[in-house]
């Protein structure tokens, strides 16, 4: 027990980033939520990304086939063969996600709509997020993981994409089912999207960081894409509601 201890604290040191943002998540989402609601979702949110990511390393269902190349192991916490960081970062993305959903869905959230977006805005953040993770040898992530076959989008295949989509359906959907009526906490999901923007952010920077200027370009058409989309959906929902 204490050595698994040390482990996760190892992971925390190495990590830093990672337990930052779950911080954040975790004051976001109990305040959003409630503590009970913010423990029910960051369970079911982890638990089908580590699902999904232990099926995919071994049948390549639903991300494509990959592989961890356990480089840091011993020197943070691994779960089978899958990294913890890793499974746990869905969390915080999934409230980001979840919360954008929210927002854009304005006083019509029903649960097919809310989960339904919130994997859509989970498969986006990752094309962004998962070509700079396979360049993880450049920056401070370190090189991880591999797709056997490589990709088309950067050397990461289109399959994934759909995976994360998949994973922020079944997770937030299983939440919206199990949350009960009050899933959606104040309804107040201005920090889950300050945190989704925090990681897009992120993203966009350590790619120029480390010089992909094709992805960063990319990157930036889909920053300008759901920025006009959003505004366009939050001005359509307020004349509606100025109808109503």
């Amino acid at each position: 027990m204490g050595e698994l201890v040390l482990l996760f604290l190892s992971t925390i040191r190495l990590r830093p980033y990672v337990f930052f943002f779950f911080g954040c998540f975790l004051g976001a989402a109990t305040a959003d939520l409630g503590w009970r609601r913010a423990g029910l979702f960051t369970g079911l949110t982890w638990l089908t990304a580590f699902v999904a990511e232990y099926s995919s390393t071994r049948t390549g269902i639903p991300f494509g086939l990959y592989h961890y190349i356990a480089a840091t192991r011993g020197q943070e916490l691994y779960l089978a063969n899958v990294p913890f960081m890793d499974s746990l970062s869905f969390t915080f993305l999934a409230y980001g996600a979840f919360s954008l959903a929210r927002l854009v869905a304005g006083k019509w959230p029903g649960p097919v709509r809310l989960a339904f977006w919130s994997g859509i805005f989970m498969m986006l953040i990752d094309m962004l997020i998962d070509p700079l993770a396979v360049r993880g040898d450049r920056w401070f992530l370190g090189k991880i993981f591999y797709y056997p076959n490589g990709g088309f989008y950067f050397g990461v295949p289109l399959s994934n994409f759909v995976g994360w989509a998949v994973v922020g359906w079944i997770g937030i959907g299983s939440y919206l089912a199990m949350a009960g009526p009050g899933r959606l906490g104040t309804n107040d999901p201005r920090w889950g999207v300050a945190l989704y923007s925090w990681v897009w952010t992120f993203s966009l920077a350590m790619t120029w960081w480390i010089g992909e200027p094709a992805l960063l370009s990319v990157g930036l058409a889909l920053s300008l894409a759901l920025v006009v989309a959003f505004a366009c959906t939050v001005r359509q929902r307020a004349a509606l509601e100025d109808v109503t």
